[in-house]
């Protein structure tokens, strides 16, 4: 058993003591207590693997599944115990010798600190019912990678590496201050006279996602609207590459081909299973009520800045169609920049910086994954996540890795099993030693059974436009 595990059976324990309000509860009374609580699973297991479940202190339920073979590492992330144990990720992983398992979101939603803290509580169940695992590993996908980089950055002493798939990196103010970006520029320019909401969602969620796709249905049939959406997915760092509705994906546009890359960025914004402008409607609604307010603003923000540090291909792409349409480009940024702004209600920004900010303080590996097409957590974010890392000194912690495709988290099972290894070789031997680059991911998630070729490439992401690390409300 690893220096940190050991440390994290103690700070675990602490946590759990400290939420269940039994302060001077010893820690033999505790475990005991959570091997009371703690059931066989309700649902189907696959062959000679054990599996256990139940629920923390807050009601969240939690689950895990442990081969007979277990190699002595645990993978813990948000969403696993509202899986199928027949994912074929989970599957392959437990083939391995991984023990799997986590929690769900269902209590505490956006509430992220309380998430990440229940990633703690939940390994100590797993100690309770399997004893302390040689190596723990927080991972996670969506909201899960971002509670995965959550856990490394608060709880070291009870995880010995993270891999967050897919994670919005930007932290919770900065993410939500780009969409807010995003929404904001399409009802300026578009929308103006519409009650379309921007901010203040309202109780009816799914009446605001149907109006607001059915407004840049129409906006996308004329060419002054498809510049317009060009734009705006261009200040909000969207990809320009996106699925349609049924969720196939679109070959990747020419980067030379504006007509392809705005119905990329279109359907980034309205396509696929989880349209961008669908995520920010219901998941604004929900931080807007459990923050107490707005938590967004863009005062003193300069949108003209911001398209000029868009990618070149799209910062060309609106160009091109600002002139097929006939419009001035320039006239629209000074309509930007004279529109009332938005401003943040100041207690709702505390509560989201406190509950999900990134601050560089780093003591275990990490290695990221991301999909550069990706609409929801945009790949740009990832880049705030390695600036203020490697500002604190801790980069050589820190590896980040790309795949070419487009859609939310849309990994192959030898992707993510190849991220694992990765991980495991610099757990195992101290050094990172090559593992985390394209070429030997590739090689990695190739080598898995029926595996589809790697799609790992080099890649740099733009330098993310809404970085907040803390103590930033300007201008609200």
């Amino acid at each position: 058993m690893g220096r940190s595990t050991i440390r994290g059976v103690v700070s675990a324990l602490t946590a759990l003591t400290c939420l269940t309000s039994v302060a001077t509860a010893s820690a033999e009374s505790i475990a005991a207590q959570e091997r009371t609580a703690q059931r066989s699973c309700q649902v189907d297991i696959p062959s000679r693997t054990s599996c256990v479940e139940g629920f923390l202190a807050d009601s969240t339920p939690y689950r895990f599944a442990v081969p007979s073979d277990w190699n002595g590492a645990v993978l813990v992330g948000l969403d696993f115990a509202a899986r199928q144990l027949d994912d074929p990720y989970i599957d392959r992983m437990l083939d391995r010798g991984f023990a799997m398992g986590g929690t769900t979101r269902t209590v505490t939603g956006w509430r992220l600190a309380a998430a990440a803290e229940n990633q703690v509580a939940a390994l100590q169940r797993f100690v309770a019912a399997f004893g302390a695992p040689r190596w723990a590993i927080a991972s996670g996908s969506s909201m899960g990678g971002m509670i995965s980089a959550l856990t490394a950055q608060e709880y070291p002493e009870s995880f010995d590496a993270a891999v967050p798939f897919c994670g919005g990196l930007g932290g919770a103010v900065g993410q939500w201050n780009q969409k807010l970006d995003t929404v904001f520029t399409l009802k300026t320019l578009l929308f103006p006279d519409s009650t379309l909401p921007v901010t203040d969602i309202p109780a009816d969620i799914e009446g605001a996602r149907q109006a607001w796709r059915s407004a840049l249905a129409r906006a996308q049939a004329t060419p002054e609207g498809r510049a317009r959406i060009a734009l705006a997915a261009a200040i909000g760092q969207l990809p320009s590459w996106g699925r349609t509705a049924n969720g196939t994906p679109t070959p990747m546009p020419d980067p030379g081909d504006p007509t392809a890359l705005q119905e990329g960025m279109y359907l980034a914004l309205s396509g696929g299973a989880l349209p961008y402008i669908g995520q920010a409607m219901g998941s604004r609604r929900t931080i807007e009520e459990l923050a107490g307010g707005n938590p967004s603003w863009n005062t003193g923000v300069d949108y003209a800045r911001q398209l000029a540090a868009a990618e070149p291909h799209q910062r060309s792409a609106v160009r091109d169609l600002y002139r097929r349409a006939g419009l001035d480009l320039r006239a629209d940024l000074r309509t930007l920049a004279g529109t009332s702004r938005i401003a943040a209600d100041p207690e709702a920004v505390e509560y989201l910086e406190r509950t999900g900010v990134f601050t560089g303080d780093l003591r275990i590996p990490v290695l990221t994954v991301n999909p550069i097409g990706d609409q929801i957590s945009t790949v740009a974010q990832q880049q705030a996540y390695e600036s203020v890392i490697r500002s604190s000194g801790n980069g050589a912690l820190l590896r980040q890795s790309y795949v070419r495709t487009a859609g939310h988290c849309t990994f192959s099972t030898g992707e993510r099993e190849a991220a694992i290894t990765a991980i495991m070789h610099r757990l195992r031997t101290g050094h990172w030693a090559g593992m985390a680059t394209p070429q030997r991911l590739n090689s990695l998630a190739e080598a898995a059974p029926g595996a589809e070729k790697g799609r790992y490439l080099p890649y740099r992401p733009a330098r993310f436009n809404r970085p907040y690390f803390g103590d930033q409300l300007s201008g609200s």
